[in-house]
């Protein structure tokens, strides 16, 4: 099962934090419309609107954060922020931050480490553990035919297909991510998690169940920041299969 866990763990997890996606994904499509407001000619704001409708988020808090993006509507400027370091047991953590104050968002990632065993580290500490990829995931289902899906994703660009237990891992470079993300869109083919994320290339774990459990509540305690985009981590424990 390993760090990727199971479908019904990822879908649980994403409806277990639904509300604060939705202002994840908002500021994503804020940055995003920086850039241009139509999706059509927009394709990071074209990911990004679909994902968020595949959350549920409704169709006005979309349209509100393309307005403030292009600056129809007024609203805060985010500024993108990288932070490194260790949790317990030697695992490697990256976390990627949109914010509007810097200084707050520092302070309480910092705290977040230093109060669950971790330890922030400098850029570049543990990031040369980690490829950047384009990660799309596809519950495996008898309706969806195997090397239809990888000759469909290959033939868009993607570099590999991992076939999982229980689903379908799409990997790409990120330079090709919205080209896989769209052709698997317009196939039909519906996603429990499209991201760019950082995939570690070796992996660590605590070795004790008392520091797995304090891994997992600051990770947790990370993910729920509203500043916080994404955690990503090498540890090689199912973590949503840790009871806290």
């Amino acid at each position: 099962m390993g760090r990727h866990g199971t479908i019904a763990g990822r879908k649980a997890a994403q409806d277990s934090k639904r509300s604060a996606m939705f202002t994840k994904y908002g500021r994503q499509i804020i940055v995003a419309a920086k850039a241009g407001g139509d999706p059509e000619y927009n394709a990071t704001l074209r990911v990004a609107i679909e994902k968020a409708k595949a959350i549920g988020m409704p169709n006005d808090n979309i349209k509100r954060a393309i307005k403030k993006g292009t600056g129809e509507l007024e609203g805060e400027s985010y500024s993108e922020l990288n932070f490194e370091g260790y949790g317990v047991g030697g695992v490697a953590v990256i976390v990627e931050a949109l914010t509007d104050n810097t200084n707050r968002t520092t302070s309480a990632v910092r705290s977040t480490f230093d109060k669950h065993g971790g330890n922030l580290g400098t850029p570049g500490c543990v990031s040369y553990m980690f490829a950047r990829k384009g990660v799309i995931i596809i519950e495996k289902t008898d309706e969806i035919d195997e090397d239809e899906l990888m000759m469909t994703a290959l033939d868009a660009g993607a570099d590999d297909m991992i076939v999982n237990e229980d689903s379908f891992e799409v990997l790409t470079e990120p330079s090709a991510y919205t080209d896989v993300h769209g052709a698997l869109t317009d196939a039909g083919y519906e996603f429990v998690e499209s991201e760019i994320e950082y995939v570690p290339s070796m992996e660590a774990a605590p070795k004790d169940e008392k520091d797995l459990k304090k891994l997992k509540k600051m990770i947790d305690i990370l993910e729920d920041n509203d500043d916080v985009q994404k955690v990503h981590h090498n540890c090689s424990v199912d973590l949503e299969s840790i009871e806290l």
